[in-house]
């Protein structure tokens, strides 16, 4: 009974050590999409001993700010060049430390049915960010549509189109508000996160999408002092597994594309 006991009390302790060793981070994500991958990433992290919380974020701007601020440990909700930009603009010591998914931008309309009943004048809404309104723009010349300065890529503000031979006219909207507008414009540009929030899929109600292009796949971000840290390997060993690819693959039916 005694040797019982003692085994009971030995396990119990072990138990206890591998909670007690168990870290708990906190994850900024936009909703849809985003949130709902990093819940599946959260399954797999806690066999790992990590716990995550999923923070969700209604806007691009404050996931990073959070991150840099301390109030967040890492997040998930954008591609390089907008990191890139935040990093210039706002001094942001935070680095990427692996890729996520891929989230094709996409022309919308409840107005025309195709890219070629576009009318001249039309009012195209594009994303007010530095990096994701470029990424529109950039869409556009893509499809014949515009010409932008050449050799702007990314950087790409409305300023930068110097042919413009349908006379657009370009309304810069948070990206969150992009799917409201429908009624209000012709054609708005959304990213893959809002759109299907919004009940649109891009691989059947987009006029046009961007080509897969690598700087606008997702990365997973972190402050700089943390990129080599074992909690940081563990979340992006559980993210690349391959539960959250198959996750991927079956609720998003191609709409996002995993990267590894």
């Amino acid at each position: 009974m005694k040797s019982l006991i003692a085994a009971a009390a030995v396990a119990a302790a072990l138990l206890g050590a591998s909670y007690a060793q168990a870290e708990t981070k906190k994850v900024g994500v936009t909703p849809g999409p985003h949130a709902q991958i990093v819940e599946k990433v959260k399954d797999v992290a806690a066999n790992k001993g990590l716990d995550l919380e999923v923070i969700e974020f209604s806007d691009y701007v404050m996931p990073n700010q959070a991150l840099a601020d301390g109030d967040l440990d890492i997040n998930s909700f954008q591609h390089q060049p907008y990191l890139d930009n935040q990093v210039a603009d706002r001094g942001f010591d935070l680095v990427s430390v692996a890729k996520s998914v891929n989230f094709p931008m996409a022309g919308y309309s409840n107005k025309v049915k195709s890219k070629d009943e576009i009318p001249d004048g039309a009012t195209i809404a594009l994303p007010n960010d530095p990096s994701n309104g470029g990424r529109a723009l950039l869409m556009l010349e893509d499809q014949g549509l515009i010409k932008l300065t050449k050799d702007i890529g990314v950087k790409a503000t409305v300023a930068d189109v110097i042919e413009n031979p349908h006379d657009f006219q370009f309304v810069e909207l948070d990206a969150a508000q992009l799917p409201r507008s429908l009624n209000d414009v012709d054609i708005a540009l959304i990213n893959t996160n809002y759109a299907l929030d919004a009940g649109l899929n891009p691989v059947k109600d987009s006029l046009f999408r961007e080509s897969t292009k690598a700087p606008y796949v997702g990365i997973i971000a972190v402050r700089s002092e943390d990129k080599d840290a074992d909690w940081v390997k563990t979340f992006v060993e559980s993210y690349h597994s391959p539960e959250v690819k198959a996750f991927i693959e079956k609720q998003f039916k191609g709409a996002i594309t995993p990267t590894w």
